[in-house]
């Protein structure tokens, strides 16, 4: 099992996106020596991490389980409250359907994943997230794709 290192996290040409897709990445890694698909969520509220989770459907037997979800859940219980609102969600792999449609019922205003998902991506079925959730995809795509695909390589 591989565990992916990144770069200083003090380079001074890190933006705040990065930064916290870094902290998805760690959290992706603790999937991955668990066996699950290695995925990892943050959402962050004033700029300080408030739920965070990676993907526990298989511990968990639960295919709701995932990463997003459990960033949800966390995050709305520090809230006090399910709406999400004025927080960004932090993705490594692109929502599917079921995690776009929380982000949507939680209002959250902005989402950023990593890598795009070709397959289950939520992009590929139109407008799921709220109309005022602003979607940024791409970031540190190249270190979360790889982490992704070499876990699926891995398993075949």
């Amino acid at each position: 099992m591989r565990i992916y290192q990144f770069g200083d996290e003090s380079d001074s040409a890190v933006s705040i996106d990065e930064l916290f897709m870094r902290e998805a990445l760690k959290l992706a890694n603790m999937a991955l020596q668990e066996d699950e698909v290695p995925i990892g969520a943050v959402i962050v509220s004033q700029g300080k991490i408030i739920g965070k989770g990676y993907n526990l459907t298989e511990r968990l037997h639960d295919v709701t389980a995932h990463a997003e979800m459990q960033a949800f859940t966390a995050a709305s219980n520090y809230m006090g409250g399910k709406y999400l609102k004025d927080c960004t969600l932090y993705v490594t792999v692109e929502p599917c359907v079921m995690c776009a449609g929380a982000s949507y019922w939680a209002q959250i205003s902005k989402v950023v994943y990593g890598a795009a998902d070709d397959k289950r991506g939520a992009s590929r079925y139109g407008k799921l997230y709220h109309p005022k959730t602003e979607i940024v995809g791409g970031v540190l795509e190249e270190l979360c794709s790889d982490l992704v695909t070499s876990f699926f390589r891995n398993k075949r």
